[in-house]
């Protein structure tokens, strides 16, 4: 493959940002996610590896895609252990969602980092550790570059990219030709970090964002996540830095799932995060 494509910085000329929203919500019912995400005026989407069980030929949901006036934004393929055992499987694994997604009219494939149990409780991440996982995600980049699609490294919390240090880490450990970032503005807040910030300080290498809000609660982990304008997350600010630095690209609505006791359909929060955009943030879907 001819991979000046990736040479070339990602964003050109004034911001223009797009907003789609991803099917995690409705539980592997990727039918319906279509559906009501399309009903719902929002342009793209990103769908989880339980599509290739609905959908095992890509072309099929091409055309269900198509018929639905969606654009297939991100493909969420999974993560990046640290095991080298377990090395040459996952980039098998990963190469191969790439080629679906190449096959299903797709732009970028998500790759979390290794999972990690706490990192305020088990001993620190090693520099070793974040120089095996950049270049392992390196490889994935360079794998699945073949079939034309681009890496986001999506920033998680439970994993090696959970706080702003392992993001930096991770991205200094691996090549940006072939990794950039998938911002996630709920993960990289719970995390500790500003994600307005953040977008400003990796410019160059962010792919797409997921639009996410994130709320303390009495839980365990401290915290859950929520629809946009819910939670703490200061969107006005992300979308002030996405247009200074000038950002072309997909912004992801995501609620990783309807709490108990809200009675409400994974469509009525969609339109809950639709309405915050563009009445209080003046970003139109």
């Amino acid at each position: 493959m001819d991979l000046s494509y990736f040479d070339d910085p990602i964003h050109h000329g004034p911001a223009n940002i797009k907003i789609g929203y991803a099917a995690i919500t409705w539980g592997g019912n990727d039918t319906q996610a279509i559906e009501d995400i399309a009903a719902l005026g929002y342009p793209g989407i990103q769908l989880r590896a339980n599509v290739l069980k609905e959908f095992p030929d890509p072309l099929q949901l091409r055309d269900l895609l198509a018929k639905h006036h969606l654009e297939f934004v991100a493909f969420s393929s999974g993560d990046a252990p640290l095991d080298p055992a377990k090395r040459q499987t996952t980039i098998d694994t990963h190469v191969k969602n790439a080629q679906y997604l190449q096959q299903a009219g797709g732009k970028y494939l998500q790759v979390i980092a290794a999972w990690i149990q706490n990192q305020t409780v088990t001993p620190p991440v090693s520099t070793e550790d974040y120089k095996y996982e950049g270049q392992l995600l390196t490889e994935i980049g360079k794998r699945v570059a073949d079939y034309g699609i681009q890496t986001g490294f999506h920033n998680h919390m439970g994993s090696m990219g959970q706080a702003p240090e392992g993001v930096d880490a991770i991205l200094a450990a691996s090549d940006p030709k072939y990794l950039k970032l998938e911002l996630d503005t709920a993960h990289y807040a719970q995390g500790g970090g500003d994600p307005a910030a953040a977008i400003r300080k990796y410019s160059k290498r962010l792919l797409f964002l997921h639009l996410k809000d994130v709320k303390a609660n009495t839980s365990k982990s401290g915290y859950e996540f929520t629809e946009l304008g819910a939670g703490r997350v200061d969107f006005p600010a992300i979308f002030t830095a996405l247009k200074a630095i000038d950002f072309r690209g997909w912004g992801i609505v995501e609620l990783d799932g309807e709490r108990p006791g809200d009675d409400r359909t994974p469509k009525q929060s969609a339109e809950i995060s639709k309405t915050y955009l563009e009445q209080k943030v003046g970003v139109t879907v």
